[in-house]
């Protein structure tokens, strides 16, 4: 079976080690993807930190773009030469979420200790979150990717595979924020930013970011907030109130999974407002909020995941949006490693400053 090098976690909160593991060739709806970059998301280190357990040894990585090398016998639509974006949607299009038009939480398992990795002696090798792309190839489902342009630089392509969806999507999708409408981003990292943009998109009318970083809350008015106002200042819902003249806002999307700003997120809100949960916090961390107020005031709380896309309707309509200039995604990197620097790449992100760190594979 043919060797491919990928970082695997042996023990959660232990650095990544690159090393040679089997990859069995794409079979029936599946496509091998060579893949030229993948970048790193704070899920993936929650993942290898033990936030959420999992099983183990595994290769993390699922924000990935490449061009495919192989075909399983029943892929239709893909050859191989073709540019794609590798998300870790693997919707199974018959359950009855992906049938109502959801696919982000298709409810067909998927056992990753039977995937296509194996360890460079046989052994099991978990495909966590059926992606793996900490990896210089990854076999998935061919629901999971979506062809694109040759033209579009892969270190940005791979940004849209899920930080850009998660953010863009929270905002368009579930929240369904409307032109005119005010909406407040708790966090302004990666997804935040992704968040803000889709604010903008939308036609939001005053697109406020929240952060513990005035630095951050500088990019964050980069990327279409209208206003900043400091997490640490003293009931900064108030400050929020004051900038949008009102009780509060249409929304508040949540992409940090700090629990104070679970806590905090419904106190932003104007009377029928709703806040998107994006941001996950570990396994066990619980966050409180006075029911009796949502309920007088109409208010809601829902849980977003991949910003509620369909990725073969949504990812080529982002992709235009980045060729017209109306999506930002070079901005999005900080920095470009190789796969021999991740644990320095992860330890970077690991800092709060970096907006996305992005493996390259070097062809």
């Amino acid at each position: 079976m043919p060797l491919i090098k990928a970082a695997v976690c042996h023990e959660f909160g232990a650095p990544l080690v690159v090393e040679d593991v089997e990859l069995r060739a794409p079979e029936g709806r599946e496509v091998e993807v060579t893949l030229d970059a993948v970048a790193i998301c704070h899920s993936d280190i929650s993942y290898a930190g033990g936030g959420w357990g999992g099983s183990l040894p595994a290769v993390y990585g699922h924000e990935a773009a490449g061009r495919i090398s192989a075909t399983g016998d029943q892929v239709s639509g893909l050859a191989p030469g073709d540019s794609v974006i590798v998300t870790l949607i693997r919707a199974c299009g018959s359950c009855p979420s992906c049938a109502s038009g959801r696919p982000v939480i298709c409810e067909t398992p998927y056992d990753g200790d039977t995937g296509p990795l194996k360890t460079k002696e046989g052994g099991k090798l978990h495909q966590a979150m059926a992606s793996g792309a900490f990896a210089e190839k990854v076999v998935v489902d061919q629901a999971q990717v979506v062809k694109i342009s040759r033209d579009i630089p892969k270190d940005a392509a791979c940004l849209i595979a899920c930080g850009v969806i998660t953010g863009v999507g929270a905002v368009v999708n579930a929240a369904a924020l409307r032109p005119g409408q005010d909406v407040v981003v708790i966090g302004a990292g990666g997804v935040g930013l992704n968040a803000i943009q889709g604010a903008r998109i939308a036609g939001a009318r005053r697109i406020v970011a929240v952060d513990m970083s005035e630095e951050k809350l500088e990019i964050a008015r980069e990327f279409g907030a209208t206003d900043g106002v400091l997490a640490t200042d003293d009931k900064p819902w108030r400050k929020v109130a004051g900038l949008v003249g009102r009780a509060g806002v249409d929304a508040v999307i949540v992409t940090v999974g700090a629990i104070p700003a679970y806590d905090d997120a419904p106190k932003y809100l104007a009377a029928g407002g709703r806040v998107v949960m994006v941001g996950m916090p570990h396994s066990g961390d619980v966050s409180t909020y006075e029911p009796v107020m949502l309920a007088a005031m109409g208010q809601g709380m829902v849980g977003s995941k991949m910003g509620d896309v369909v990725i073969q309707r949504d990812i080529p309509w982002m992709v235009d949006l980045y060729t017209q200039g109306r999506l930002k995604l070079d901005q999005l990197i900080s920095g470009r490693w190789s796969l021999a620097q991740i644990n320095e790449a992860i330890d970077d992100t690991k800092t709060g400053a970096a907006r996305r760190n992005v493996i390259l594979f070097d062809r």
